[in-house]
């Protein structure tokens, strides 16, 4: 049996195989209408693209290429989740590559993706990156480039995070609400730009609401497990001990957790805690963390429909934001509760 070609599509639709070619590649001249009938008409012949031979001639591998630091992290595989939702419904595949956050492996990541010759690239830094020439490379090869999460403004590509102050600022006004009176705040490397933004947000919460800001209730840890068990053991040891911690992200809200609980102040409302991203883990924990939920799919979606954008001949500039930001949800549960209503959802 002969295998199905654009010039039998044609000739089912009675058009021409130029017009079937257009469509079944996205080209902006040809109607989403028409590009639909010919869809289906491919699907009910059995029609298979030639995709080697399509990016031949089109210069496109219908491939993106994303970078995340981890894929151990839930946030990561959501925003992938995302991506891959918009991708997949305009014919694109999705190439990954985890940096282990890794400057070393992020550079080597996104030649490989070069080396691909992906249509573009969606990444988040890395925690150990401080210098951008492999991404500089992205930006001169002209191939689009978005960021997402983990932004750096100097880069000047499109990027979709979420609002990291607000989020932070929502966080610690929370557990002030509560009652607490001495809010810790462990914080992470400050080069990137999202630990630094929520450090911004927990210190004008205190302000706002008249509290002193203590150096020594801030710490600076590395955005683990471990690390969060060490900067809670060593804030619980001070003279005047905290009564409540808003972590970075959920990771070092759940080394906190650990910490917490080999105390003698484990049971809920003696220590709050807060943490940041909404992982999976944070509601089957106990006590269940109250957390900052990112909208990651969205987060995703919106980073792949920008490459959309972009990768049109000529893309619609005028509607496309330099960067998107996400509004934060706050996602109340045991871990921060010391009164009985809340103003915010709870889970």
């Amino acid at each position: 049996m002969s295998r199905t070609t654009i010039h039998d599509i044609a000739k089912e639709l009675n058009t021409t195989a130029a017009t079937v070619s257009r469509a079944l590649n996205d080209h902006p001249s040809i109607s989403s209408a028409t590009k639909e009938i010919v869809r289906k008409a491919a699907q009910k012949l059995n029609y298979r693209q030639n995709r080697a031979a399509s990016s031949l001639r089109s210069g496109k591998t219908y491939v993106i290429g994303v970078i995340i630091p981890s894929a151990e992290i839930s946030f990561f595989g959501s925003v992938i989740h995302g991506i891959e939702k918009v991708a997949k419904s305009q014919g694109y595949s999705v190439l990954l590559f985890q940096t282990n956050e890794s400057y070393e492996d992020e550079a080597q990541g996104i030649q490989t993706l070069l080396q691909s010759n992906v249509d573009g690239i969606i990444a988040s830094i890395a925690k150990e990156t401080t210098r951008y020439d492999h991404f500089q490379e992205v930006k001169n090869r002209k191939i689009p480039l978005i960021l997402f999460d983990r932004a750096i403004d100097e880069l000047d590509v499109p990027a979709v995070v979420i609002d990291d102050y607000k989020g932070a600022y929502m966080a610690t006004e929370h557990l002030i609400q509560q009652g607490y009176q001495r809010i810790a705040h462990i914080s992470g490397p400050q080069h990137i730009q999202i630990f630094h933004e929520r450090l911004r947000g927990y210190v004008d919460a205190l302000k706002a609401h008249n509290y002193k800001v203590d150096g020594d209730l801030i710490t600076y840890g590395k955005v683990s497990i471990d690390s969060g068990r060490k900067c809670t053991e060593a804030l619980l040891n001070l003279p005047k001990r905290p009564d409540a911690i808003f972590a970075v992200e959920d990771f070092t809200a759940l080394g906190a957790l650990q910490a917490i609980k080999e105390t003698p102040w484990s049971k809920p409302g003696q220590i709050g805690l807060v943490g940041f991203a909404n992982e999976a883990f944070s509601a089957y924990i106990t006590p269940g963390l109250t957390t900052v939920d990112q909208q990651t799919a969205l987060m995703g979606q919106e980073a792949a429909n920008i490459f959309m954008n972009l990768r049109q001949e000529e893309p619609v500039l005028v509607d496309l934001p330099q960067k998107i930001i996400l509004d934060p949800v706050l996602v109340v549960r045991q871990s921060s509760l010391r009164k009985k209503n809340s103003r915010r959802r709870t889970e």
